[in-house]
Parts: structure tokens; C-alpha cells; sequence
């Protein structure tokens, strides 16, 4: 194709002449240092360019190469345990290549090309196959098999398939079509990142994400392939939410995506991960984990890359039959990145400065997300759940994009800075926060955990409103002026909050709890309601039953191992029957 020439340069937007067979979302090559770039405004032969690395040192004469190609990501076995930039660069190859400062324009391949990988067909020669069919598959990982689909656009009869040992180059099978045209089919594909996956059919979303963490599955519940925003200020703990979700949530595969954040940050997800064991299968977490790290010191436009990138991969993944998870932090940057791009653009700004159009491609990016009935014959099945973090300023969510999010999302986790300040974590705000899958959740909890679980959440968080009532009223006049029965209220509403709702996300035992265990500690607080309720009409003061012995072993139930719940709980519970008896008998301790 034929060259341009650079006629400006702003920062990451440099516009070039001589543009005219270019199309929009192509990508370029940026002088002789071959920066990465990708059209962004055609007008004419003129094209406006972001870069997606420093551009320094560009100036006007320098030449532009087209390569005729949309901004790709490359799929296939060996993305899994890689930690990408936001253009798909590993970073650990980049690191063995130029050390520790990486240079400007360098090329390494995304997936090994070098390595070979076992091979196991699943279909045979003379086998009929059509886009997205399973025709085999190579062990990525020890607990994760990626299997080899048949690439969008082809079908046909199988000619030839056979084991063996392949780099991703190579050719596995060979597909005749009905005009008799061979198709070549290597584990490698190319996927633009701008265009969503094909599917069959999007599905209602139905099954839980189980994440182990009490205030979400209890009150917030996200299905999978569901979406869900967790807009907080600065210290809030948007980051150790989403790193909890990574560890712990009911999901095959985790796509973390590291959105102009702080390299503090990264570097704890980048050292922490390999060294975490997966809970579920015992083996290292980053044998089920893509990472993709960009860091605010790196060129801004490559936000937008390092988005895009990330939901690719993880489609790529959903399409295998997979439950996947993103987790983007945060989507803030991003949009400080679109706002900086449309500055340098001179379009008309929008509401504090961001374009008009962010609204539609925060819509664009949680759209990609849900339950699919993926392409092939098999019907089969995949989901795709992306969490997105918002740093609005000063935990404004009045902002852009947190209405932005807001609007699309069906889930908000509404974390509270006074919270966090109070060392409550999660820091939700259960009085601010929703979830619109309840209908979901409680279906499946109900065939999962049990009835009596559902409608002692919707009785927890009536205790919770009415304590936030009570709270108000107490500061005025004080605990001794509240009738006995909302004292019982507010002492309910304390265990609630200190003992269930928060949660030590440092602690080997309380850093996840099963279904099955919230039931038993929500079930166990509800027991102690009834108890104190009639302990207080038999004349026992408020005061003087939380003394009872049992009382302290409900506070430290959280921290009883899984194996141990349903035993240790059994004594806790006829604890609480035997104490209350004993002590409305007595008349009182005394």
C-alpha cells in the first residue's frame, strides 16, 4: 500500500497525507521507528492516528506505512500464564530481549511460534464441520485444555487430521468447502478487537457467579455473564475487590486487565498472582489467568488497546464452552484516554470535557459481555462476565462514566470511603448498592442452597434499613431513650455488619466463604434474634443476654474452616438454645 507522510504531531495523535487507500482502524507504522499506530478519523487522504507508544522525537516528513489490517489480537494456546502490554507485547519476552526499559517500536510475536504443542483430534477425516466446531485440542495448562476451533467463515468436510506434536503455524487440519476449496486450519487465529466474537444466540443469564465474598452473594448477587460496575473513590478498595474476584470467583478462565493504573498496583498483581494457589484446583492461579498490564505511565491511547485486547481474549475463551471473567481497572482511565484523544481531535466536548459519544462505547465494551449459545453444531454453552472498576473524583458518581456505567450495567457495588476508613471490608454500601439479577440468584440459590437462605437475606436487609433509621435517632437522644425492641434491632444490625458483612480478605480462612457456610452464619445471627426477642419479653435486659457466652462464638464463626461448619456450627446453635433457657430459668446471670 502506499506510504504516507506526517504532516502533524500532538502528543499520541499524529495526522498524515497521502492516506486515500487506508480504511479507518487500520494499522500503521510510524516512521522508521515503526511505532504502532491506528486510524482513528479519515478525512480525505488526511488520517489522524493514535500511537500507541511515545512519540517523542516524530516529526512532520517522517513516513507512515499502512499494513492494510485492523488492530488484531493473535489467539491460541500459550496466552494463558502470559502478561501482556496493551497492544498483546509479553512483557517477560520483551524483558529477555531489550531488559528492563523497553523500546520504542520493538516487535516480539504475542504466542510463541516456536514451541510445540500436543495435538488431539475430537473429529475424524470425512466429518462434516462448520465455523467455531471443536476439532481438537492441546493442554494449555494443567488444568485448562484450549481447543481448537474452526476459524469464522469456513466449512466443509474434513480432508485430512491427525495427531502429533505442532508448533501454532502449522497446519493441523485441512477443510474442503462446497466450491472444493482447501482450507488450511492452524491452532493460530487473528481476531480484530474492535468486532465482537459471532454467536448463535445471546441467553438469559441464570447461573450465580459464586465469588465468596459475603455481601455480594448474599445482597448483590452477578450471574455469569452478567456486568457490574464498582465505582469508588481513591483508597476505597476497588483493587483488592477485584483481586478477591480474581482468586476466588466460580470461573475457568480470568482475564485481568490493568487500565492505566498505577504500577504500584500492577507490580502487587503481578507478583502476587503466580505465587497464589487456585483454590479449586490446587495449582498456581496464573495456570487459568491472562494478564494485561498498563501502567498510567505508559502512552495514553494504549488504554483503549489494552480494553479492547482484554474482552477479545476472553471471547476467545467463552467461545470454547468457558465461563470467563474480566476484570477491568479501571474503565476511568480509558475514558480519560478517549477524552484526551477527542481534545487533540478539536471535536465538540461533551459533558466535563469527555467526547459526546463515550456513553455508546462504554455501551459497546459490557455488550460484549453475557450468556452465548456459541457458534458450531454442538450447542454448546459459554459465559463471559465483565466487572468494571470507576475511580470517579472524589467518589463522585454523578460523573460521566460512572452514569455511563450505570445505565448499562446491571449490577453496582457502590463502595464507601467512610467504610473503608473503618477498615470494613468489602467497603459495599448495602444501602446504596444493587443487583437486577436477584430474580436470577434466588432461583438459583434456592435449587443450590435453600429457600430459608433467600428469605433470611431479604429479612437481613430490612434489619439493615431499619438500623440506618435507628442510628439517626440515636445520635439525637442517645442508645438509653431506644424502646427495647429496637435495641434488639441495632444489636441484630451489629452482627450483620461486623461479624457477616465484613470480611479479611488477608485471612486464610474468612477470605472466602462458600455458599453453604453463609447460609449457616446468616441462619445462626436470625437464631440469636429469636432468642434475644424472648429473652427480652421473659424481663432479661439487652445488656446483660449479650453477655452470654455463645455470643462471642458468632463474631468468630466466620473464621471456622469450611470442613468444620456444619459440626462446630451444631454447637454454636445449641449453645444459643441452651444459655437462653438457663438464663430466662435463672431470671438473669445474676
Amino acid at each position: 500500500m502506499k506510504e504516507g507522510i506526517i504532516v502533524k504531531v500532538s502528543g499520541p495523535l499524529v495526522v498524515a497525507k497521502g492516506m486515500e487507500e487506508a480504511n479507518m482502524f487500520d494499522v500503521v507504522k510510524v516512521s522508521d521507528k515503526n511505532l504502532i499506530g491506528e486510524i482513528i478519523e479519515m478525512n480525505g487522504d488526511t488520517a489522524s492516528i493514535q500511537v500507541y507508544e511515545e512519540t517523542s522525537g516524530i516529526g512532520p516528513g517522517e513516513k507512515i506505512v499502512p499494513t492494510g489490517m485492523p488492530l488484531s489480537v493473535e489467539l491460541g494456546p500459550g496466552m494463558l500464564t502470559a502478561i501482556y502490554d496493551g497492544i498483546q507485547r509479553p512483557l517477560e519476552d520483551i524483558y529477555e530481549k531489550v531488559g528492563k526499559n523497553i523500546e520504542r517500536g520493538i516487535e516480539v510475536s504475542s504466542i510463541n511460534k516456536e514451541r510445540k504443542w500436543t495435538f488431539k483430534p475430537k473429529k475424524n477425516v470425512g466429518d462434516s464441520v462448520t465455523s467455531g466446531d471443536i476439532i481438537g485440542g492441546v493442554q494449555e495448562t494443567k488444568v485448562i485444555e484450549c481447543k481448537i476451533m474452526v476459524p469464522f467463515g469456513i466449512e466443509g468436510i474434513i480432508k485430512e487430521i491427525k495427531s502429533g506434536d505442532y508448533t501454532v503455524t502449522e497446519t493441523i487440519c485441512v477443510v474442503e468447502d462446497k466450491k472444493g476449496k482447501l482450507h488450511n486450519i492452524q491452532m493460530l487465529q487473528k481476531w480484530p478487537v474492535r468486532k465482537p466474537r459471532p454467536v448463535n444466540k445471546k441467553l438469559n443469564p441464570d447461573d450465580m457467579l459464586v465469588t465468596g465474598q459475603r455481601v455480594i452473594d448474599t445482597f448483590f448477587p452477578i450471574t455469569k455473564g452478567g456486568t457490574c460496575a464498582i465505582p469508588g473513590a481513591f483508597g476505597s478498595g476497588k483493587t483488592v475487590i477485584q483481586h478477591q474476584l480474581a482468586k476466588w470467583a466460580d470461573a475457568d478462565i480470568i482475564v485481568y486487565v490493568g487500565c492505566g493504573e498505577r504500577g504500584n498496583e500492577m507490580t502487587d498483581v503481578l507478583t502476587e498472582f503466580p505465587h497464589l494457589t487456585d483454590p479449586r484446583t490446587k495449582d498456581s492461579l496464573m495456570n487459568r489467568t491472562v494478564l494485561i498490564a498498563n501502567t498510567s505511565d505508559m502512552p495514553v491511547a494504549a488504554r483503549e488497546a489494552s480494553i479492547y485486547t482484554g474482552i477479545t481474549i476472553a471471547e476467545f475463551y467463552r467461545d470454547m464452552g468457558y465461563n470467563v471473567a474480566l476484570m477491568a481497572d479501571s474503565t476511568s482511565r480509558w475514558a480519560e484516554a478517549l477524552r484526551e484523544m477527542s481534545g487533540r481531535l478539536e471535536e465538540m466536548p461533551g459533558e466535563e470535557g469527555y467526547p459526546a459519544y463515550l456513553g455508546s462505547r462504554i455501551a459497546e465494551f459490557y455488550e460484549r459481555a453475557g450468556k452465548v449459545e456459541v457458534l458450531g453444531n454442538d450447542k454448546r454453552t459459554g459465559t463471559l462476565t465483565v466487572i468494571g472498576a470507576v475511580s470517579p473524583a472524589g467518589g463522585d458518581i454523578s460523573e460521566p462514566v460512572s452514569q455511563g456505567s450505570l445505565r448499562i450495567v446491571k449490577v453496582f457495588w457502590g463502595l464507601d470511603a467512610s467504610l473503608a476508613a473503618k477498615r470494613h471490608f468489602p467497603s459495599i454500601n448495602w444501602l446504596t448498592s444493587y443487583s437486577l439479577y436477584k430474580e436470577q440468584s434466588d432461583k438459583w440459590v434456592i435449587e443450590n442452597v435453600s429457600k430459608e437462605f433467600v428469605e433470611n437475606r431479604n429479612e437481613a436487609m430490612k434489619i439493615l434499613q431499619e438500623e440506618a433509621k435507628l442510628q439517626e435517632i440515636v445520635q439525637l437522644v442517645g442508645i438509653d431513650a431506644v424502646s427495647s425492641k429496637d435495641r434488639v434491632i441495632l444489636e441484630v444490625a451489629r452482627l450483620l455488619r461486623e461479624d457477616y458483612l465484613a470480611q479479611d480478605a488477608f485471612d486464610d480462612v474468612d477470605c472466602y466463604a462458600s455458599s453453604h457456610k453463609q447460609e449457616r452464619i446468616l441462619k445462626m445471627i436470625f437464631k440469636f434474634y429469636d432468642k434475644i426477642e424472648k429473652a427480652v419479653e421473659a424481663g432479661i435486659s439487652i445488656d446483660e443476654y449479650i453477655k452470654l457466652p455463645y455470643v462471642s462464638k458468632i463474631g468468630k464463626a466466620k473464621f471456622i474452616e469450611e470442613n468444620k461448619v456444619d459440626e462446630e456450627f451444631d454447637k454454636i446453635e445449641f449453645a444459643i438454645e441452651n444459655e437462653t433457657k438457663l438464663l430466662i430459668e435463672k431470671g438473669g446471670l445474676a
